[in-house]
């Protein structure tokens, strides 16, 4: 599959109209960053990560924050992809299909076109209820599919 340059990679800013996607993290980034895979993962044991994570809708972004390992602030970046993206298995097909969560990976960088500076947390039981059923699946040895 042929893949095209970005409009921004042609131009080196972004349109109106390029298709803007989340990322959640915490993960300290500026504008003009590009968020790449090979880097130790927000989740799990942290392992090398082969893939980058995006997001259409909010929600998962706001739990990709909440759920990223880290001591520093969450946040939640503005990203573009810079190469072809594919669903999330984690969040799609087996899990929830037809990808409710617009969840996705990508091999290729992502670039941070911004940061949403405001937005509503999920109750603080419901994040504690989601690390707690995270832990009880790694207990068990269940790992990502993202590995």
């Amino acid at each position: 599959m042929e893949e095209k340059a970005t409009q921004t990679e042609k131009s080196g800013i972004a349109t109106p109209f390029t298709q803007t996607y989340f990322h959640g993290t915490k993960a300290v980034l500026k504008l003009g960053d590009y968020i790449v895979p090979g880097k130790p993962s927000n989740y799990g044991q942290q392992q090398k990560a082969t893939y980058v994570f995006l997001t259409a809708t909010l929600d998962a972004a706001i739990w990709g924050a909440e759920l990223a390992a880290g001591a520093e602030k969450e946040r939640i970046y503005l990203v573009e992809p810079t190469g072809a993206i594919e669903n999330d298995p984690d969040l799609t097909d087996q899990k929830f299909p037809g990808n409710p969560t617009q969840s996705f990976r990508s091999t290729a960088p992502l670039r941070v076109v911004g940061e949403l500076l405001s937005w509503q947390s999920h109750p603080a039981e419901m994040v504690q209820g989601m690390k707690q059923h995270l832990a009880v699946l790694a207990a068990k040895g269940i790992e990502s599919l993202n590995a």
